[in-house]
């Protein structure tokens, strides 16, 4: 999960250096003398896009607290003193697994031209994994009362970045 981890702070990272650097992610890729000459739009981010990054980013943000979260509460509450803790253990292992590569994907469609159809799908893969993840880790012996805060929070949190990512995509196909 530490890994993991990583891999979903770096895609963050790099989601909000490219925004900050200029309205040209592909600006140092290209060739200086190309820059005069392209002209091309689709290299860009319009307004829409960023506005549909916002909540892009708070569903990969989710992705990485959902992670530290839950690694505290294995590492804090996690037993292997029976084959059912074992078997949670292995699930929550299993589906954490599947956080980083759909954050990579939704990182991946927001460069731009985006096709917000992408995006939209790419989204609601994570955020269906997300709950899946918090689903297993409500019912699993790792997490206790106090931890159940945290759950709902990061459920809400989740439901409500996908929904604006759906408001955004609907309203501009």
């Amino acid at each position: 999960m530490v890994s993991c981890v990583r891999v979903v702070k770096d895609a963050i990272e790099e989601m909000e250096q490219a925004q900050a650097d200029s309205h040209d992610p592909f600006g140092d890729v290209l060739d200086d003398e190309d820059l005069d000459s392209r002209g091309n739009q689709d290299t860009y981010w319009s307004e829409s896009d960023r506005q549909l990054m916002a909540p892009c980013q708070g569903l990969m943000k989710a992705s990485a607290a959902c992670l530290r979260k839950l690694s505290a509460a294995v590492r804090a509450n996690g037993k292997v003193d029976t084959p059912e803790n074992i078997a949670q253990l292995d699930d929550l292992a299993d589906i954490t697994k599947e956080i980083s590569p759909s954050v990579d994907d939704l990182a991946l469609s927001l460069y731009p031209p985006m096709d917000y159809s992408g995006v939209e799908n790419n989204a609601s893969k994570l955020a269906s994994v997300l709950k899946k993840v918090l689903e297993i880790t409500r019912a699993s012996h790792v997490c206790l009362e106090g931890d159940l805060n945290w759950v709902q929070f990061l459920d809400g949190a989740v439901e409500h970045n996908l929904q604006k990512v759906k408001a955004l995509t609907q309203g501009s196909s």
